[in-house]
């Protein structure tokens, strides 16, 4: 099946070279992509045809293609067909770099933006991260591992120099993908968009963490500018901005207070209530008996201090 896959990458590769790849070509170009990054990532072309690729890869047989998420089989007495159509495809790989997936992204109009392989014997989607073969080598030199949303903005940020990126594939991340991200580095900074998609999976993110995080083991969250990706803003201000956003990154427990502290008002004591409620209920998911300890203590001390009515200040006048 390995070897069916690296067969299927390279029939994708040569048609982005040809005739029929021109538009996807385009498309990269337009995305400042350099041929060196196109290299690198494997980049490929699916024709917009039903049997092109079963046709080119017949001689490993239908069976196989079907088992590694190339041909759909339809229901009944239907041919298997391309599962990919018409899109600009890029390989997913395993830690030791072979292509196991592949997501393809629509060039023009039309819905699914990303189609990405089902689950085959080679590919768990919530055990899998792009990049995840090129980011983990880089992520001991850098000292540092950074989780983007998607497919592209890993690509821009590798092309500028930050090799340290992985992203989820399409899903929000998962217990499997966080035990991965915790074998390269103690703290991966998530980098999601910088809108409300993008906040509400870093919190996401933050709560599936919670009940798994232990001395050495948790997340930090970079906050982008707001309606921007990690590629805007490279585009817009260039690599020290990005660099600038990710030394920012704050701690999993300022995240988590201040997505509870702002989510709703805090007029009255039943609001104030609820908030110091929500704070102790995440806290209580925490595994780990002493780090749970110490996200009480912190959690309640910043909600006393938040609710605490101001102290008088004496004047040293006397009342009438």
């Amino acid at each position: 099946l390995h070897e069916v896959m690296e067969a299927a990458a390279r029939w994708f590769t040569d048609q982005f070279a040809g005739v029929e790849g021109a538009e996807a070509r385009a498309y990269l170009a337009q995305r400042g992509l350099s041929d060196t990054t196109i290299r690198r990532f494997g980049f490929g072309f699916a024709p917009d045809s039903r049997t092109k690729l079963k046709s080119a890869l017949k001689q490993w047989g239908v069976d196989k293609l079907i088992e590694g998420g190339l041909l759909i089989a339809p229901e009944g007495e239907k041919e298997p067909y391309d599962r990919f159509r018409g899109r600009l495809m890029i390989p997913i790989r395993d830690q030791r770099g072979r292509t196991i997936a592949f997501g393809g992204r629509i060039l023009g109009e039309g819905e699914p933006k990303y189609l990405n392989s089902p689950e085959t014997p080679l590919f768990d989607k919530g055990r899998t991260l792009f990049n995840l073969d090129g980011a983990a080598p880089a992520s001991r030199d850098a000292r540092r591992l950074i989780v983007v949303e998607g497919y592209m903005d890993v690509i821009a940020l590798h092309q500028a120099g930050i090799a340290e990126t992985v992203a989820p594939l399409g899903t929000a991340l998962t217990e499997g993908q966080l035990e991965r991200l915790w074998r390269l580095d103690p703290s991966p900074i998530l980098c999601f968009d910088g809108d409300s998609a993008g906040e509400k999976a870093a919190v996401r993110a933050a709560l599936r963490a919670l009940p798994h995080i232990a001395p050495g083991r948790s997340l930090s969250f970079a906050t982008l500018p707001a309606g921007q990706d990690p590629d805007d803003l490279l585009r817009a201000k260039g690599r020290t901005a990005l660099d600038a956003v990710l030394a920012a990154a704050e701690p999993l427990v300022d995240r988590l207070w201040r997505h509870e502290r702002d989510s709703l008002p805090l007029a009255t004591p039943e609001q104030r209530a609820g908030l110091r409620q929500r704070l102790l209920d995440h806290v209580s998911t925490i595994g780990d008996a002493n780090v749970r300890d110490q996200y009480r203590v912190e959690m309640l001390s910043r909600f006393d201090t938040l609710t605490r009515p101001p102290r008088r200040q004496w004047t040293g006048q006397q009342g009438g």
